[in-house]
């Protein structure tokens, strides 16, 4: 293992709980964890895979240290790895985020084999809230009503498909270990259900070495209300109000706010009750979230869904409505001070709301990106709060989740708040890899979503206006004129070269406009478009030279733009984001002409939709397939992945089960019946038009 040291920040007048703490975690979460020690004056120690030897939180930290190659089961998710990282730096306690080992029993108990601090809640509480199974019998004993199913882990496949029926369909299809949505599948009839199963198990298995299921009731059009808790070592619990995330694109949250525009005072007084009882049935310390679904059509009626026990994702806004850091109060839990405040002293002020970033491109259907992080500008203004672990130069990989940070805002109402996070997301800038940000603006901007009008179906209802822009050419021309403007500027002559080539785009009448063709790769921009770049443009664009910089960024105005060393520019214009490739008449005419000579213009080459691993090959080589047959399954970012035929004929296979696999990268071809072979592809750009991409269908989804 490698550390280095840096000092730590001046710490405040008021005793600090711990002198040492290592953060077991990466990314936003670990550099949110980071801010709050140094402010205590607590010193603070950082582990790092070396895909993130550079990373924010790494540079943040008063002590690094390297735990581990890229894989999280390397280097994250090794326990003991952290555990000597915390004894060789002389850490007292450890605390671990959220995700990887946070809500892990035999983390937490190797911890305090060592003499660590865990900072979460003791084992019982991880134990019994861990497996979703045990949890429910345990509230519903304790008095919180809970979601009628099947929980029952000695049932095989064919069991539970009986038992579902019983249950009542539709019905959702839970791992009972892990959470935040990932291997969650909706089933309507029992067909589907035991397709489904299969999947849930396989990403079970995969993610948390337990591919025990259960079966819930699945309540259409339900509300998700979770609920903050806070409980010491002396008897208290608390409750913080709650947080509405029913903005949720198949079952990973979106937008999260507190307070819920649906629950009244009354039922927000009942809901924290439970919640409450819920963590004192099993003794809980700490911050933890119990999370419930409430009936849109009866918001004084709820179930409980889980409890978290650990720190969440969405708990920045309510730090903004109660001004209580969550993590300062995990801290000083954990050092076994009392609370300092009682439920009477817990006041809502305003209204905060927070857009998860992540790296995934909507117009792809919301396919996990990476690539390497060319300019990276997150927000700033009043009631405005960032939570990122980003820098530029970073490279966004397939190791780790596909979120980037948090973008929250507050303001003394809903309307406003709802306004002042739509301008800041207007004004975050990140170029290099998609991301999910023109689909928030689109998402705030629903009147459904103005309204407060929310269910946990909303999203996945909005089918393909989800994931694509209905915004005007007028809106999204601004973005390709200064792509071009970029493009035509990085090709402009070097001072002091030969007239002949110099006077490019000269004639006898004056200088002439540039014409150029630009294919979009990412952003809201799906048809190809051609740009008139007007004599003198590009210079006062003052876009930085490719040759000279090919990664740094230049600027004109308003806008921003990157050119990529693979030649992809990169521009933010008027609060839009979009990637192009340049492309010449001979491509264009090369393309009809493949199109042309298969006759059709589905491409016979199956590709990766996203980098990842192959999880399944579900058709055997050689064998007949037909439009819509799956054919390789791919995992990537927690997220699984089908890919379907695009047309009949007979298929080759040129993966195998762990692989792992490229974008866009070939997976298998299909010959077509008619017996002409299909022409190999052995290039293809890394960046392919969304438009060319080949159908794919998400069967799972993660957290």
């Amino acid at each position: 293992m490698l550390s280095t040291q840096r000092p730590a920040e001046p710490g405040p007048s008021e005793p600090r709980p711990f002198a040492r703490v290592l953060v077991a975690n990466r990314g936003e979460i670990a550099v949110r964890v980071i801010r709050t020690l140094r402010r205590l004056g607590i010193h603070a120690i950082a582990v790092y895979s070396d895909a993130d030897a550079d990373a924010p939180h790494v540079q943040l930290a008063d002590t690094a240290v390297r735990i581990g190659p890229p894989p999280a089961a390397e280097s994250y998710l090794d326990p003991a790895r952290i555990v000597a990282a915390a004894l060789e730096t002389g850490a007292q306690a450890v605390h671990p985020g959220y995700g990887f080992l946070s809500e892990h029993a035999g983390f937490a108990r190797s911890c305090a084999d060592a003499g660590l601090v865990f900072i979460g809640p003791g084992e019982q509480a991880l134990e019994v809230m861990g497996d979703k199974i045990r949890a429910k019998r345990h509230v519903e004993a304790s008095g919180v009503p809970v979601v009628p199913g099947v929980a029952d882990p000695e049932l095989d496949d064919a069991q539970l498909v009986e038992a579902a029926r019983a249950v009542g369909f539709p019905v959702l299809v839970k791992p009972s270990a892990g959470g935040g949505g990932k291997g969650m599948q909706v089933a309507r009839d029992p067909a589907e259900l035991a397709e489904a199963l299969p999947a849930a198990r396989r990403i079970a298995r995969a993610a948390f070495g337990d591919d025990t299921l259960l079966i819930e009731r699945f309540i259409e059009r339900p509300r998700h209300i979770e609920v903050q808790v806070l409980a010491d070592a002396h008897g208290h619990v608390v409750h913080l109000g709650e947080r509405e995330c029913s903005l949720q694109r198949r079952h990973q949250k979106v937008i999260e706010e507190a307070p819920s525009p649906l629950l009244d005072s009354a039922t927000r007084e009942r809901i924290g009750a439970a919640a409450c009882r819920a963590a004192e049935s099993v003794g809980y310390l700490g911050a933890g979230t119990v999370e419930f679904l409430v009936s849109d059509a009866s918001p004084g009626e709820f179930f409980f869904i889980e409890m978290n026990t650990r720190l969440q994702v969405e708990h920045p806004v309510t730090e903004l409505v109660t001004g209580i850091d969550l993590v300062e109060q995990q801290l000083r839990v954990a050092a076994g001070e009392p609370l300092a405040f009682a439920q009477d002293d817990i006041d809502l002020d305003g209204h905060a709301i927070e857009a998860r970033l992540y790296a995934e491109s909507p117009e792809r259907g919301f396919l996990p990106a990476t690539g390497d992080v060319l300019v990276w500008r997150p927000p700033h203004g009043e009631g405005v709060r960032v939570d990122a672990g980003l820098r530029e130069g970073q490279a966004v990989t397939a190791h780790y989740d596909p979120m980037l940070g948090k973008v929250i805002a507050w303001a003394p109402t809903r309307a406003a708040a709802l306004d002042r996070l739509d301008r800041a997301l207007a004004d975050t800038v990140v170029l290099g890899v998609d991301t999910n940000t023109g689909f928030l603006r689109r998402l705030l901007a629903d009147p459904a979503v103005r309204r407060g009008d929310l269910h946990t179906g909303l999203i996945d209802g909005l089918g393909d206006a989800g994931g694509t822009d209905a915004a005007s050419t007028a809106t999204t021309a601004p973005v390709a004129a200064v792509a071009a403007e970029a493009l035509v500027s990085a090709d402009a002559p070097e001072p002091g070269a030969h007239a002949w080539q110099a006077a490019r785009g000269w004639s006898v009448s004056g200088p002439r406009a540039v014409h150029v063709r630009l294919v979009p790769v990412a952003g809201p921009v799906t048809e190809p478009v051609d740009v008139e770049v007007r004599p003198g443009a590009a210079e006062a664009s003052g876009t930085d030279r490719a040759r000279d910089l090919p990664e740094r960024p230049g600027a004109r105005g308003a806008s921003v733009t990157a050119i990529a060393s693979d030649g992809i520019v990169w521009a933010h214009a008027d609060g839009v984001t979009a990637a192009f490739r340049r492309v010449d008449r001979a491509d264009a005419l090369r393309a009809r002409l493949a199109v042309l000579e298969r006759g059709t213009a589905a491409d016979p080459d199956h590709r990766a939709p996203m980098p990842g691993t192959v999880t399944a090959v579900l058709v055997e080589d050689g064998g007949h397939v037909t439009t819509g047959t799956p054919l390789v399954a791919v995992e990537a970012m927690k997220m699984e992945h089908r890919v379907l035929a695009t047309l009949d004929g007979v298929v080759r296979v040129t993966v195998d089960v762990g692989d792992q696999v490229g974008r866009d990268q070939t997976l298998a071809r299909i010959v077509p019946h008619d017996g002409t072979p299909a022409e190999p592809t052995t290039e293809h750009p890394a960046h392919e038009a969304p438009h060319q991409a080949p159908p794919n269908r998400e069967v799972s989804t993660a957290s």
